[in-house]
């Protein structure tokens, strides 16, 4: 049989080179496609979203990339509670890169989180209604002082 081929090696080969890493990669593209899409949404009045960076088959280059376009914002926090968390605010208004790390430092959580305010920086109502039995505590107790 003329043209069948009987070794692997007599199969052509034919190595492609990789894109440039300056430009945006696909995954890249599409991450900030779904952002432009959520922004909108958040902007008409819709919740907050997150994008969970390590559930995404991203490379090194990718999440560089990313975050250069992404760049950073004016504000900044930190979370101390069972590890820290680090929240930064990106260049874009609304889209939020939000790291969180276990007690020995190693990262435990990455997301892109599009909201006005991050969800972790909010107050929970169970914590509101702690605070305000603990200013009546306060209150009750310098008002005992004054009687006195």
């Amino acid at each position: 049989m003329a043209g069948r081929l009987s070794r692997l090696a007599d199969i052509a080969v034919r190595v492609e080179p990789l894109p440039p890493a300056s430009g945006l990669g696909g995954g890249v593209a599409a991450i900030l496609t779904e952002l432009v899409g959520l922004l909108e949404r958040l902007a008409n009045g819709a919740q907050s979203a997150m994008i969970d960076l390590r559930s995404l088959p991203m490379s090194p280059i990718d999440r560089a990339e990313l975050q250069r376009v992404l760049g950073e914002g004016e504000v900044q926090a930190t979370v101390d509670a069972e590890g820290i968390s680090r929240i930064r605010e990106t260049r874009i208004s609304g889209l939020w890169w939000v790291e969180h790390r276990d007690r020995q430092g190693e990262l435990i959580a990455e997301s892109i989180e599009v909201a006005r305010v991050p969800e972790i920086l909010a107050s929970a109502a169970d914590e509101i209604a702690a605070g305000i039995r603990a200013l009546r505590v306060q209150i009750s107790a310098a008002a005992g002082v004054r009687a006195c």
